[in-house]
């Protein structure tokens, strides 16, 4: 028998966030002009009055922190009770948890319950199997909305008014802002559930000694319903006037939705040593696969009391509205053969030869055969490393093997269509192209290269090991732009043909390792490196190419042979002008120039990480274990993101949002300044290399402590074996050579999680 219990907790935090208060947020709109209007008298002094009202506000101490306001202190509990027993023949298990996770945003949830039961039963050499598990599932999503719309708001807004009431809209600027707040004390409905019902059934024969054969039935059904109702005081209804809008305030959306996947293979194994020196593994393998679902959505409108949210109350289906659904259906069947040989425990090989067809491709290559080698040698175990102490474990390794890999959605290599019920001609519907298939799709196929070796020194306190490798992946999957004209913007194709070279190596080894004070502490390390080149593109995905560079586009990450898949395309910035406040850039003969041009672009680094590890210890002293894990990268950039999002914003953004610190203390105001960011005014800013920035980091990403209680008493007196009380803490904390914003959509959260656990 094992009991355990526990919390999960969830602790925001809001310290990526560097906003403007309530003063500095409006000083920052009175230098911008937003209160000036030197060619309308009369529209200038309406600006000055409401700078006014606003300025009064700010004296009187009104500066909200919005971001606090949706956020709080989860605590979820997690409860798992497990028994077993039987005997030879008959053996059973059963498992039952529940599971409590409580968000970071206010009234964000997800409860579920899980359980499981186990049968084994043998019959002479003939043994069965059954597991059978039920997951029950309910989230809730926050009534306080998206995370992001209380960044934007403005902090000399007040959250109520003189009478204690939410301020729904704030109009004092002319435009209208809605106050997010107001919709979280109305009785919205954000919900989702589904139960998940798993079987998998095996029967396995040990013919002989030497033959077993094997066949496996997996069944899982997920049902699956959504519910989302906005009342009709919702903000979302608040232009809605005229009378026929009035009475179709309120809205529901209701979802339904059914998994159903099957899959089954027989193995046939045979396993057998000869002479105690030789010993020999074939098998084979069929496997059958299929993926089926469905999900319907209904909405119905006019719900006249917000209190009545039940969907039968609603008024009528929504205006110019038909039910909507989608469905998917793939299949999958795959041939396998393996052999694996061992010599003297010195030498070894492995082959395999795997044939997979699947309905996702196209009809003249719905199969394609891959295999694989591999190759082994055990250097301890000859005899000329017997009579040395140093190395106990020293293995060399290679292997050459072909994968292929799906990766895209079940009816891309079809074309498919839609009926089209809103006209008919007498009687007869018709029906219109719905998605362009391509019936040329092919596999994506990786062939890998890879070799190793791996070395335990002075009885396994010191051990490591180093991996190489070098991928060739053929018939690329990739999104090709079409001419709106053909009436779809893209569709999937095999575009080119991409080359991964890279290492990993790890070391590990005991700093202490005293059996007789029960001290273990151990660290590991590994490093990991990567490099990804473009080795060959069809002349199509050329062609996209220059058509992005030639067109004021927005497209950072291009392909091109030569260069990474990840590639950051910008076009060469030389800074802000300390003159003008404006940006100048390098045009591709290499002259300055203030004029900004796609077809400039260079490139400028990728978007993914050269090198990545991390670094792990283990540290035990007699029932206490404490467990710390360590991450880092380096030599990859990124395009930041957030200085457009949040500091390089048009004047538009800042009358209307509140905005990042930057915005006020790092961009140009006068001529002289030498700042970082441009001035201000009504123009979007362009890809550039200023926001190309090598992205290092280092994060501590978790601790783990656990004591373990045993004890004659507890064993003799409570009958039990062990008492286990442990923590675990994730994202302690992060530095990163970019600041950015951690939690945008939903409020970034570290948790911990207690437990307490008894083994009877």
């Amino acid at each position: 028998i094992y009991v355990q219990g526990g919390m999960n907790i969830e602790m925001p935090d809001l310290s990526s966030y560097d906003l403007l208060n309530a003063r500095d947020k409006l000083e920052l709109e009175r230098i911008v002009g937003l209160y000036d209007d030197e060619d309308d008298v009369v529209n200038d002094r309406a600006l000055k009055e409401k700078y006014g009202q606003l300025y009064s506000e700010v004296l009187k101490g009104v500066n909200t922190h919005w971001l606090s306001q949706p956020v709080q202190t989860g605590i979820g509990q997690k409860y798992n009770l497990r028994l077993e027993g039987g005997n030879e023949s008959f053996r059973w298990g059963t498992n039952i948890s529940y599971n409590s996770v409580i968000g970071a945003m206010k009234g964000s949830e997800r409860n579920t319950f899980s359980g499981t039961v186990t049968l084994s039963y043998s019959v002479k050499n003939v043994l069965f199997k059954n597991q059978t598990s039920i997951d029950i599932n309910k989230g809730k999503e926050s009534k306080y909305g998206t995370f992001s719309d209380y960044a934007k708001m403005n902090p000399y807004y007040r959250i109520k008014d003189e009478n204690g009431e939410y301020i729904k809209v704030y109009t004092i600027k002319g435009t209208k802002q809605y106050n997010p707040l107001y919709n979280a004390q109305l009785g919205v409905i954000d919900e989702d559930k589904y139960t998940l019902i798993t079987n998998n059934f095996s029967i396995e024969w040990s013919i002989n000694h030497d033959l077993r054969l094997r066949a496996q039935l997996g069944l899982q059904k997920k049902n699956s319903t959504s519910d989302n109702y906005l009342p009709a005081d919702h903000t979302t209804f608040a232009t809605a006037t005229d009378s026929d809008s009035y009475f179709r305030k309120g809205k529901y959306t209701y979802g339904t939705g059914e998994d159903i996947n099957i899959d089954a293979n027989v193995t046939l194994s045979y396993s057998k040593i000869f002479h105690e020196k030789h010993q020999l593994y074939a098998g084979f393998d069929y496997s059958i696969a299929q993926k089926k679902n469905h999900f319907y959505t209904f909405i119905v409108e006019g719900f006249p009391d917000g209190k009545l949210d039940f969907i039968g109350n609603a008024l009528q289906y929504e205006k110019n509205g038909v039910p909507k659904g989608t469905e998917e259906l793939s299949r999958r069947v795959g041939f396998t053969g393996n052999v694996n040989y061992i010599y003297n425990n010195r030498y070894f090989m492995d082959l395999s030869f795997r044939v997979d067809g699947s309905s996702l491709f196209g009809t003249k290559n719905k199969f394609a055969p891959f295999w694989s080698a591999g190759i082994g040698w055990n250097v301890h175990n000859e005899k000329f490393m017997q009579s040395q102490n140093i190395v106990n474990n020293l293995r060399i390794r290679g292997s050459y093997g072909e994968t292929g890999s799906q990766q895209f959605a079940s009816y891309q290599a079809l074309s498919t269509f839609q009926s089209y019920t809103g006209k008919r001609y007498i009687i007869w519907n018709g029906a219109e192209l719905m998605g362009l298939g391509n019936e040329k799709l092919k596999w994506q196929v990786t062939k890998q290269l890879n070799g190793g070796v791996e070395v335990g020194l002075f009885d396994g306190r010191l051990s490591a090991s180093f991996d190489i490798y070098s991928k060739k992946t053929s018939n690329l999957l990739s999104q090709m732009d079409l001419p709106l004209a053909n009436g779809f913007s893209s569709y999937v194709d095999n575009v080119g043909e991409v080359k991964n070279t890279g290492y990993e190596a790890m070391i590990s080894g005991y700093l202490m390792r005293d059996t007789h004070r029960n001290i273990i502490w151990s660290m590991t390390a590994k490093l990991a490196y990567t490099k990804n080149e473009i080795t060959k593109l069809s002349e199509a995905i050329k062609r996209q190419n220059e058509l992005y560079k030639s067109k004021d586009v927005e497209i950072n990450q291009l392909l091109y042979e030569g260069y990474a898949q990840n590639s950051i395309w910008a076009v060469p910035s030389m800074g802000i002008d300390p003159s003008t406040g404006y940006e100048i850039f390098l045009d591709k003969n290499g002259n300055i120039t203030d004029k900004w041009n796609p077809s400039d672009k260079r490139y400028f680094g990728v978007d993914e990480p050269k090198y990545r590890g991390n670094i792990s210890t283990y540290f035990a002293w007699r029932d206490l274990s404490v467990n710390l894990s360590f991450a880092y990268q380096w030599g990859g950039q990124q395009y930041n993101e957030t200085l457009l999002n949040k500091v390089e914003v048009t004047n538009g953004e800042i009358d209307k949002n509140n905005v990042d610190s930057r915005v006020l203390k790092k961009r140009w105001q006068y001529i002289g300044d030498v700042k970082p960011y441009k001035g201000y005014g009504s123009v979007e800013t362009k890809a550039t290399s200023r926001f190309v920035m090598d992205d290092n980091v280092f994060q501590f990403q978790s601790a783990s402590v656990e004591y373990r209680l045993h004890s004659d008493f507890l064993r003799d007196k409570w009958k039990v074996e062990t008492i286990s009380i442990g923590a675990n803490m994730s994202d302690i904390f992060y530095i990163s050579s970019i600041k950015r914003e951690r939690g945008t959509s939903y409020p970034f959260a570290r948790r911990l999680a207690l437990t307490l656990s008894l083994m009877f």
